[in-house]
């Protein structure tokens, strides 16, 4: 039958012939996907940080960090026998940002020792915050840091510990620096991070530089696993550049770090005096110079405490 018959027909069965659909454009369905991809994203990236719990300075709790404290100085000293020295050049009292290097991964080590140093040298009145990323808050049996001091990493919450006349401890190097190689273990890298130093001068407070070696020796991290963190896009759903590959216990092979047993490694933390950054370079800083002349203060520290080490672990 031909086509005009075949419309006559339909429409004497009471029937109105299907309107001819132009298939759309290769360049239409791309971008209609792309944004439906999208909104996916922005919708799972929302629920995964709804989900993931944000602390506040309210949280520290002193009365429980002087019960805890004998326990985790134990710990502290037996597991990782750590020595943390030159806590005397952190001002006694007032705001001040402790910039260090990091190690360890997100079991934070290097933090816990530390934090023990401080809270037994100064009292635990003195209020003391730590800055983690969100990921690690929200690990199973980590939630005792917020009680310790431990906050998620935000701007803000930088600028409220300090305005309340804290001590803030910050690690400018992030995820990507905690998950370096263990053969790097003995080198600061930043990744070029400078905002910690526009916070201090917006703040007007002094920085110390805190250097820290042994944390990498926790276990065998094998590579930061930045392209894979790109393919599975973490950077928009969890703010992560890195997905870290170890060896590790009790997984043996640990993708992602979501929680290890720490080897019994010695930490060696060591406080360099505190700077005060307008009265070294001038009324207005250049936050290069600044950032050019920490690191080579921290790496020569870190050299320091590098070669008096004899073997991984066993320090």
């Amino acid at each position: 039958m031909a086509p005009a018959d075949t419309t006559r027909s339909a429409r004497r069965n009471g029937h109105e012939p299907a309107a001819k659909v132009d298939a759309p454009e290769p360049s239409q369905s791309r971008s209609r996907s792309t944004s439906l991809l999208d909104r996916a994203w922005r919708e799972l990236s929302g629920l995964v940080q709804r989900r993931i719990p944000r602390a506040d300075l309210d949280e520290r709790d002193p009365d429980y960090i002087r019960e805890q404290l004998p326990l985790f100085w134990l710990f502290s000293s037996i597991w990782f026998r750590g020595e943390v020295r030159g806590l005397g050049n952190i001002p006694d009292e007032g705001p001040v940002l402790l910039v260090g290097n990091h190690s360890g991964g997100n079991m934070i080590p290097d933090t816990m020792v530390f934090t023990v140093a401080f809270s037994t040298y100064f009292g635990v009145e003195r209020a003391f915050y730590q800055l983690a990323h969100n990921l690690v808050l929200s690990l199973p049996g980590l939630s005792w840091l917020r009680k310790f001091g431990t906050v998620a990493a935000s701007p803000e919450n930088a600028r409220q510990a300090l305005t309340s006349g804290a001590a803030l401890l910050v690690y400018p190097g992030g995820d990507y620096e905690v998950h370096r190689p263990s053969w790097q273990s003995d080198r600061v890298d930043f990744g070029g991070r400078k905002g910690f130093i526009r916070l201090a001068l917006e703040q007007d407070v002094p920085i110390v530089p805190v250097v820290a070696i042994g944390g990498q020796e926790t276990a065998l991290f094998l590579t930061r696993g930045e392209r894979l963190a790109r393919l599975l896009a973490l950077d928009r759903l969890l703010r992560l550049k890195v997905l870290p590959v170890s060896l590790s216990l009790p997984w043996i092979v640990n993708v992602g770090d979501f929680g290890h047993i720490p080897l019994p490694a010695k930490i060696t933390i060591e406080t360099l005096p505190a700077i005060d950054l307008r009265a070294e370079f001038g009324p207005e800083p250049d936050v290069d110079d600044v950032y050019d002349h920490l690191m080579r203060l921290m790496q020569d520290a870190l050299d320091a405490l590098a070669a008096e080490r004899r073997f991984p672990v066993l320090g």
